[in-house]
């Protein structure tokens, strides 16, 4: 093919009409499984998921429908769920949302109805053609119902607005409980006996348990047995009974039954007028046509409701993604921190003081015994020197007679006469001597020669 007869489709745009195929397709469904993966977030919808032995189906209950329900399911439960098959578009994941949940204990029941369903059907008390039509202008109509009920109201009501003519024979039962099959049983028996010319057999709403006299099969075969036509209108729409299939008619509520059996009277007298009937069948194929194309235009604009169950569901994946993440963050941050303590407490400066201390006392240790060392080398250098000084001083020489002779004064600075030749007869000197000084006169000077021999020392 080429590329401009192909037909692409976006992933937004394929996984839109996966969903509007399912929605379409499957319409309500009953599933039954184990309840696992159970959450209620903030939002108040819960998230599950059902499974059994070899498959699981993720399911979402929006709060508008599980806030009528007491108690939460819990992990382990097995439970039997009414709802519609979806696709959540933004995950392209397949998901079941529940409209109403109950205990798995119903689904004894409910395997007792397909039971019964399935036997009687093969027995054709199902079938089309033993299906009776309803009288075009019916004079009687026995209703089957309780006399108390909500359901009897609505269909008088109905009656009362679209032909009062219609004659009402109410034959009372109760429609839940024990006695309600027997008293069913028997009143469709009655009906044929009271005058009227069609049944209708009625209740309002109400779980599986509630409308159970409605799937008893002695029920079913006084329905089948009776010599009316019977139009069954019991519960709400998505109610199915056994009574259902085998009445002649099946109306999805009690109001929809006496719209179905009862004539219109203003539509009676539009018959007998051909130009209106003209106008009737004129409009009726435009309204096909208006139908068809609000169906084609509905398969493409996205169901208001549906665009805000995902909304919502994206929003709790967002709240739970940003908890995640700020315990995260949190986790990390506590990590660091604990880092950084063990760090500071590893370069707290106690810990350097305590080495430094030591090394301290080392190095005064090592500069004390230093000190006494070059302390000790320094006297016996004093000492040495003291030695030379003694040796070489001239004081050492005065001790054996010699005399140091020396001329000047403090002021004008001493000087030490080494020959004869340096004194001056009548000068005066000084003469230094091992134990002091004194101060002579010269009275006369010779030369060395002749001088008399010193004493030996």
């Amino acid at each position: 093919m080429l590329a401009s007869e192909r037909t692409v489709y976006s992933v937004s745009a394929l996984t839109r009409a996966s969903r509007v195929l399912l929605e379409d397709h499957f319409g309500v469904l009953w599933v039954e499984g184990e309840v696992s993966n159970f959450r209620r977030p903030s939002s108040g919808h819960w998230y599950f998921t059902l499974k059994d032995a070899s498959a699981q189906l993720r399911c979402a209950m929006f709060a508008g429908r599980n806030r009528v329900h007491r108690q939460e399911p819990k992990d382990g439960d097995r439970v039997l769920v009414r709802g519609r098959l979806s696709l959540y578009e933004p995950r392209g994941d397949f998901q079941f949302i529940a409209e109403h949940l109950e205990p798995a204990g119903a689904g004894a029941l409910r395997a007792a109805f397909e039971a019964l369903k399935e036997r009687l059907a093969v027995e054709g008390l199902f079938a089309a053609e033993r299906k009776r039509p309803l009288p075009t202008l019916p004079r009687r109509l026995a209703i089957i119902s309780s006399a108390t009920g909500a359901a009897l109201r609505d269909v008088l009501d109905v009656i009362a607005r679209r032909f009062p003519a219609l004659e009402i024979v109410l034959l009372p039962v109760p429609v839940q409980g024990d006695a309600a099959g027997p008293a069913i049983v028997a009143a469709l028996e009655r009906a044929p006996k009271s005058g009227a010319d069609v049944v209708l057999l009625t209740r309002g709403g109400g779980s599986l348990e509630d409308l159970w006299a409605f799937n008893l099969e002695n029920v079913a075969r006084a329905i089948a047995n009776c010599a009316l036509p019977v139009v069954s209108a019991i519960g709400h729409q998505t109610d199915f009974t056994i009574a259902d299939f085998v009445a002649d008619l099946r109306a999805p509520t009690p109001s929809a039954g006496a719209e179905l059996i009862t004539p219109d009277a203003i539509e009676l007298v539009r018959r007998f007028d051909a130009a209106t009937t003209r106008l009737t069948r004129a409009l009726t194929a435009k309204l096909g046509l208006a139908e068809r194309h609000v169906s084609h235009l509905n398969a493409r604009l996205v169901n208001p409701r549906t665009r805000l169950e995902q909304q919502m569901q994206r929003a709790d994946e967002l709240s739970e993604r940003l908890l995640r993440a700020t315990l995260q963050t949190q986790r990390i941050a506590e990590a660091r921190l604990a880092a950084a303590t063990r760090t500071l407490l590893l370069l707290h400066p106690e810990h350097r003081l305590v080495p430094a201390r030591q090394r301290l006392e080392t190095l005064a240790a090592r500069l004390s015994q230093g000190l006494a060392r070059l302390h000790e080398r320094r006297e016996v250098r004093l000492a040495n020197t003291v030695r030379t000084l003694e040796a070489m001083s001239p004081l050492a020489t005065l001790s054996r007679g010699y005399a140091i002779v020396t001329t000047g004064s403090a002021d004008t600075g001493l000087r030490a006469l080494t020959r004869i030749g340096q004194l001056v007869p009548g000068e005066t000197v000084e003469a230094r001597l091992q134990d002091g000084t004194a101060t002579l006169e010269v009275r006369s000077v010779r030369s060395g020669h002749g001088l008399p021999e010193l004493p030996s020392l």
